[in-house]
């Protein structure tokens, strides 16, 4: 399988306020390289996404504004690739709205929700969160809400089900955005 795994952290309920971002980067069922940034969303942080991610405006005050980075990674993001994230709404929400934001096109290319595909494919687990998912593949998440942590994860949960799952069982969960 060759894909992204995409995570977004944001520094309070909008959705244009993308504080930091990771990308795994998976060719042939290997993660083989990885991109994270700190991103200044030139926006305030609210309390309680600090306190889930621990990231805080004073970390972010020297880090590039979401153009900057966007020229790194939107290569990532073209009708032929796949990009996946772990509840993809929001992650592709955010993309969207802070591309919208500095008025820039959001791109076409395809996505896939593990938290959806685990949700189908993994039955009676307590909850689909990503942590919950992680712990009953055993799959090590070190830092949850760490954008790079929850990428990777996100990334071998993918991996698992293609190892344990026919190609056609997840071909249907793959959908076109932009």
């Amino acid at each position: 399988m060759n894909f992204v795994a995409l995570d977004f952290e944001t520094a309070s309920g909008k959705r244009y306020s993308a504080c930091s971002l990771a990308l795994s980067i998976v060719r042939n069922d290997q993660i083989v390289d990885e991109f994270y940034s700190l991103i200044n969303p030139h926006t305030d942080f609210f309390w309680r996404n600090i306190q889930v991610h621990g990231i805080h405006e004073r970390d972010v005050a020297d880090a590039p504004s979401f153009p900057a980075v966007w020229d790194h990674i939107k290569e990532f993001f073209t009708p032929d690739k796949l990009v996946i994230a772990h509840n993809n709404r929001f992650d592709n929400s955010v993309l969207k709205n802070t591309l919208e934001h500095y008025g820039i096109q959001p791109p076409a290319y395809q996505a896939l929700d593990t938290l959806t595909t685990s949700r189908r494919l993994l039955p009676g687990l307590s909850n689909y969160k990503l942590n919950t998912v992680c712990d009953a593949l055993s799959i090590d998440l070190h830092h949850h809400h760490n954008a790079l942590d929850d990428a990777q994860a996100c990334a071998n949960i993918l991996l698992y089900q293609g190892r344990h799952f026919s190609p056609q069982q997840l071909k249907p969960f793959i959908k076109v955005i932009g």
